[in-house]
């Protein structure tokens, strides 16, 4: 693969990690479909074995498509420094492995209070069982995680930059000083940033985890997870990665460069229509609270505007009423489709409270910072008018 360093984001999504000459001199990178791959004689094996030969042996260590990918996530996640990407069979996969790899029995774990629900549920069951602890603490708070830090025994910090559902945004620099003066290694999920907008390892931040099927693929078509640091701490995860067998297969591995291709268009429209989203619900009345960095009234405003390029197309708002008002409002959108996820070309919507949270009562929920009148809406490439007017008749009074 080259090593081009290109100084534009959108000319690297197109060409990194793709060599100039192709197979069958095709425009397209080939899918490559095997299993496994032969060698020529018993002396190419050997010098596979002992290290002097780099080439694909089995499937689940490695595939010509799959490796393309990586070098061009590697590419964007970081320009300027050395870096290796690792593609998972998901975004949760991703950061399973990771904690999975660095997180020996006896050890803890921080995580944030804001996020992902699936990773917390991760490590309070199955990583309990595995003799792991863990600490919750406030999210976008680097003072919170300093003193919940256990000296000998505090192995990862991790967390989301921006938080799911309410967009915290952390102070990465901070939190990269913390980790390295007690020797532990911090992992960001930077999903809802992606690298157009954040760059967390430029910040000291260890790893970044993305689930691709959101922005970086773009279009709700696949599932597919990437880890990305230095290339030492990548090779370890990939021999972990190897054991476990989450591996990404060829076919998603070639729809996910293909999104690429056009990832930095359509991250500027992203950004662009979440912004403009955002600021029109700030002024509506029936709108009691937004929760969007790119505005002002966000908490984390200005570590936001230090730390991105831009904010993203998720835009969290909590409409005045309770759970009912907001089904209303929902049920009566006309462009966004009711579905979990984001990042993707159509808008989304989705009521935490009855996709990701339906089995608490409404107390359960408000404990873990999940109210019954929260609205997440995933902006997606429309145009920005559109989907205000769509917004300005669902929340017109009935």
């Amino acid at each position: 693969m080259p090593n081009e360093q290109f100084s534009g984001l959108s000319t690297a999504a197109v060409h990194a990690g793709e060599p100039r000459q192709r197979a069958f001199d095709a425009i397209t990178p080939p899918i490559v479909h095997s299993a496994t791959y032969t060698f020529r004689d018993s002396a190419e094996l050997i010098a596979f074995q002992s290290g002097e030969l780099e080439r694909e042996e089995y499937g689940r260590y490695g595939n010509p498509t799959v490796r393309a990918v990586e070098a061009r996530l590697a590419a964007l996640e970081s320009p300027s420094a050395p870096a290796a990407a690792l593609l998972c069979a998901s975004g949760m996969n991703a950061l399973t492995t990771v904690m999975l790899a660095l997180l020996p029995s006896g050890s803890h774990v921080i995580l944030t209070d804001d996020g992902y629900r699936r990773t917390r549920q991760f490590v309070r069951t199955m990583l309990a069982r595995l003799g792991v602890s863990h600490s919750v603490v406030a999210a976008a708070d680097p003072t919170a995680i300093a003193a919940a830090i256990q000296p000998g025994r505090t192995r990862l910090i991790v967390t989301e930059a921006p938080t799911n559902p309410y967009l915290r945004v952390i102070d990465l620099a901070a939190v990269a000083q913390i980790a390295r003066e007690h020797r532990i290694k911090t992992v960001i999920d930077a999903t809802f940033a992606t690298p157009y907008n954040m760059r967390p390892l430029e910040y000291g931040i260890d790893l970044v985890v993305h689930s691709c099927s959101k922005y970086l693929a773009g279009h709700n078509d696949l599932l597919a997870g990437v880890i990305i640091g230095r290339p030492p701490i990548i090779s370890a995860l990939r021999e972990t990665q190897g054991i476990l067998g989450g591996i990404c297969d060829p076919h998603t591995a070639y729809l996910l460069g293909r999104g690429l291709k056009t990832f930095a268009l359509r991250m500027e429209r992203h950004n662009q229509n979440g912004q403009a989203v955002a600021e029109f619900l700030s002024r509506h009345p029936r709108v009691s609270r937004v929760h969007y960095p790119g505005l002002p009234s966000h908490p984390d405003h200005a570590i936001a505007r230090a730390q991105m390029r831009g904010f993203g197309g998720v835009v969290s708002f909590e409409v005045v009423g309770n759970l009912q008002s907001a089904m209303a409002v929902v049920d009566r959108m006309r462009l966004a489709y009711i579905a979990p996820s984001f990042g993707g070309v159509e808008s989304l919507v989705e009521q935490p409270a009855l996709m990701s949270y339906y089995e608490l009562s409404s107390e359960e929920r408000l404990a873990v910072g999940i109210r019954d009148n929260l609205i997440r809406l995933s902006c997606g490439i429309e145009d920005a008018s559109d989907l205000i007017a769509d917004l300005q008749q669902a929340l017109a009074d009935e």
